[in-house]
């Protein structure tokens, strides 16, 4: 029996996907639950596994095409519907009854080999273009098997019937008819030297170029930055923190809390902490504009950007108010593995209302990041670096950071955006304002 294998249902915001590499192709068994192929959306990574056991059959799609939600890509011939093939193929073992014994012996009827095939087997061998004939069988009973099939195939060298065409051969140069050589002419008064330049032309392909698609996210970045810089007021407001008190109570406690919560105390946490209680304060911060319309908030889902081999996504802490430094760690630590191996989801990538981005782990000391619409505002962490500064009028050195925001200015005011980033600035000094919540 044929099962179709199909495009997973895609969330309502994403139109269609793209088809990345298959992992299996046509003629492999496959179990069911084995990866088949990646589907790369606007967002996230799907994986497509196979429904049953079976035989892929046939490809519709390749790698690379455009699919959409519920689209059928593949076909699989379930084990069963092969099994009945097999049986219904196989020479029935008729015993002889006691009375039959003394009669003479009457040879079975003769079976093409060609009826004893399974559809796997039939379809490497016409894949490939094989003759079964050609094929020594291992079975018992003479019936060639899928394996038998792929050791001639591998022993042979041969490439089925889809494979890409040669190269064409270089045309040979033409003979031409020797031309006769003139009589030497005189030699010539030599001219005055010229300089070589020292500058050398580079040869036909010493500089090599390479022209690679976007992927789909990486598309949809763009887009999305765009349209951010396009439909914003963005105007970006910065100032410094002392790292010293957060740093002092992380090497307080920082082995306790692991011992205890089995994640380890971040500075992400503190950030996210500090944000949400700036949020409470200054509102229109945490709102996104809806035509002409503003939006205001009631709840906290706070986006933490986090690098992936794809490019960068933003995943969502979401009631980030009601979380425990502890929830915080381990949420991040959990998107990050996601990332990491492509498995998050729509949902976990959906919605927030606030972002916070770390520059400072690929080292950036200063930077203006761009909104994540239709988000109003988002906070730019950067590298922790000691610098002198003054404390009551001595030069002290102390580990210091720039922070930057990024923020609408159709909705949120410069006076209101310098205040929030200053409540940020109050909290991660003193970091027992995040207990008080003050």
């Amino acid at each position: 029996m044929l099962v179709e294998v199909k495009v997973p249902v895609l969330a309502e915001s994403v139109a269609e996907a793209t088809l990345m590499n298959w992992h299996k192709k046509i003629g492999d068994a496959v179990n069911r639950g084995d990866s088949l192929i990646d589907i790369e959306t606007d967002k996230v990574t799907l994986e497509v596994a196979a429904p049953n056991n079976g035989t892929l059959t046939e490809i519709l799609k390749q790698s690379g095409e455009q699919v959409y939600s519920d689209e059928v890509i593949a076909r699989i011939e379930t084990e069963m519907s092969e099994a009945k093939t097999v049986d219904a193929s196989t020479p029935v073992r008729i015993e002889s009854r006691p009375e039959q014994q003394n009669l003479p012996d009457i040879a079975p009827p003769v079976q093409s080999r060609e009826s004893k095939l399974s559809p796997a087997v039939r379809n490497l061998l016409q894949q490939y273009q094989l003759d079964a004939a050609d094929i020594p069988a291992s079975s018992a009973d003479g019936r060639l098997t899928k394996e038998d099939v792929l050791k001639h195939i591998e022993k042979t060298g041969a490439i089925p019937k889809v494979a890409v065409a040669p190269a064409p051969k270089p045309e040979q140069p033409k003979k031409v008819a020797p031309v006769p050589t003139p009589a030497p002419a005189p030699k010539p008064v030599p001219a005055a030297p010229v300089a070589k330049s020292p500058v050398q032309i580079p040869k036909s392909g010493d500089r090599p170029q390479e022209r690679v698609p976007m992927t789909r996210l990486r598309k949809r970045v763009a887009e999305r930055l765009l349209m951010a810089q396009h439909e914003n007021a963005i105007l970006t407001t910065f100032n410094e923190v002392n790292m010293q008190p957060v740093i002092d109570l992380r090497n307080r406690y920082k082995e306790e809390f692991e011992k205890i919560h089995g994640v380890k105390l971040g500075l992400m946490s503190f950030f996210t902490k500090a944000v949400v209680e700036a949020l409470k304060k200054f509102p229109v911060v945490n709102a996104s504009v809806d035509g002409e319309d503003i939006i205001y908030h009631g709840y906290f889902d706070i986006g933490i950007a986090v690098s992936s081999p794809r490019g960068l996504v933003v995943p969502i802490v979401r009631d980030a108010d009601t979380m425990s430094f502890a929830v915080i760690e381990t949420k991040i630590r959990e998107y990050g593995e996601k990332a990491r191996d492509s498995k998050l989801t729509i949902e976990e990538l959906t919605g927030g209302t606030f972002t916070i981005t770390n520059g400072g782990v690929f080292g950036s000391l200063l930077s203006t990041p761009i909104l994540n619409p239709p988000q109003s505002a988002i906070l730019g962490m950067h590298k922790m670096q000691e610098r002198p500064v003054a404390e009551k009028g001595q030069v002290i050195i102390r580990p210091m950071m720039y922070l930057a925001l990024s923020y609408d200015h159709r909705i949120i005011d410069g006076r209101e955006a310098v205040q929030f980033l200053v409540s940020i600035k109050e909290q991660i000094e003193d970091p027992t304002r995040l207990l008080l919540q003050v």
